[in-house]
């Protein structure tokens, strides 16, 4: 079964908050979508409530997104293909608190020590997701090419998505708190500028994003 852009768009903006998507754990194998508004994984500041519209044509929306611990992805879709960046980069955040098994140990951001429990099915299905309706731009599997390049190293590698911006001649990390200096949009922005990932509490989070075993392969790039 697939959607249209339109039937997805229109029901994201009846069910899905101002600018968080946020699941509620139910079980250890099921999770439905809540109206309630988590924090980011670090308490990260707010991103912005809109975004330039994508560069993607109006295609099907796939639903048959699996996920070992029961997450709908529907809405995730829907604000990709609708060219909501800015919604579907916190929605991303939020889902990972919940595939990691924090949301349900009580916290509302992920650990270092987490990511090794998100499954490759779910973490392969968000990027499938970031890569169709990016032309191949922005996901976790980008930003991990660009970590390659950059040898592992985080100031270097920050450079290359454009995490960095310019104050005078003091070049600092873009900021996310308040207005967010990132840029939400498929045409503007660098290769691998999306999903945000918080480094408030260290680079250890990122590393092992970029290290998670789903990459090892190119099976994630399989539709099931």
């Amino acid at each position: 079964m697939k959607l249209s852009i339109a039937t997805i768009a229109a029901a994201i903006a009846v069910a899905t908050p101002t600018y968080a998507f946020a699941p509620q754990c139910n079980s250890a194998v099921s999770v439905r979508a809540s109206s309630a508004v988590f924090s980011t994984m670090a308490d990260s500041g707010v991103p912005p409530t809109t975004s330039a519209p994508t560069d993607v044509n109006d295609e099907m929306i796939p639903t048959k997104l699996p996920s070992d611990v029961g997450f709908d992805y529907v809405p995730l879709a829907g604000a990709l293909a609708a060219g909501d960046l800015a919604e579907a980069d916190q929605m991303t955040r939020d889902a990972l608190i919940v595939i990691s098994g924090a949301k349900g140990k009580g916290r509302d951001f992920v650990y270092w020590t987490e990511v090794k429990d998100i499954p490759n099915t779910d973490l392969a299905t968000i990027e499938r997701l970031w890569n169709q309706f990016s032309g191949g731009k922005f996901g976790y599997s980008v930003q991990k090419k660009k970590w390659r390049q950059s040898k592992g190293n985080f100031e270097t590698w920050c450079k290359k998505i454009g995490w960095t911006t310019q104050d005078g001649d003091v070049e600092r990390k873009k900021r996310w708190f308040g207005a967010s200096e990132f840029t939400y949009d498929v045409k503007k922005a660098p290769e691998g500028h999306l999903p945000l990932t918080s480094a408030l509490r260290g680079t250890s989070l990122i590393k092992k994003l970029m290290e998670h075993p789903v990459w090892d392969n190119d099976d994630w790039k399989k539709a099931p």
